[in-house]
């Protein structure tokens, strides 16, 4: 193995894996330089190879993405430069160029790329997973809210007095009769 592929290994190929037509893909420059070969011999076997690579083992970039992924890196030489398209490779493609280009070091870093990308699916699963998680445990708080919303309205209408009931009824002894008018008379001075 030569000393430019013996430092790459899973931690620095992870950020090269980019998210590309809602697929997760490599570019060609970068697998060049892991697998040890110039971008050029690399689009060569992929060019005379090209019914190994169908569309989602492998796809040119359009002029947009090309010019979306430039401005999100804010660099071309490293992606291609800006003479030709990159050619962007999926898994399967990482995996079907290393026995294109057949040489050890292909194959080897090959194995890392791999490793790289079931590393990012088992990361993607995991915060799939957690999402399920935090998703379920917000719908039962919801519940529990819904819940507690109920109770507080069901004592908040025992606590109000109801509305349609008649006076409550008087105990003890009442008389219902007619009052007397009484007069009073005053007395005259005699003067």
């Amino acid at each position: 193995m030569n000393n430019a592929t013996a430092v790459i290994t899973t931690e620095t190929i992870e950020p090269l894996i980019l998210t590309i037509r809602g697929q997760r893909a490599m570019l060609d420059s970068d697998l060049a330089r892991i697998y040890g070969v110039s971008t050029k011999r690399l689009k060569e076997q992929f060019k005379r190879n090209r019914d190994r690579f169908p569309e989602d083992f492998a796809f040119e970039l359009t002029p947009e993405e090309f010019a979306n992924l430039r401005s999100r890196f804010a660099t071309s030489s490293s992606h291609g430069g800006a003479r030709y398209l990159p050619v962007a490779f999926t898994e399967h493609g990482t995996l079907m160029l290393a026995t294109v280009l057949n040489s050890p070091i292909a194959v080897d870093a090959s194995v890392r790329v791999v490793r790289a990308f079931v590393r990012m699916r088992e990361m993607l699963s995991l915060h799939l997973e957690l999402g399920r998680k935090l998703t379920a445990l917000e719908q039962r708080l919801d519940g529990h809210d819904e819940a507690i919303q109920r109770l507080f309205k069901a004592i908040r209408h025992l606590l109000e007095p109801p509305a349609d009931q008649t006076p409550p009824r008087q105990i003890g002894f009442h008389v219902h009769e007619q009052p007397v008018r009484y007069h009073i008379r005053r007395r005259r001075n005699n003067r």
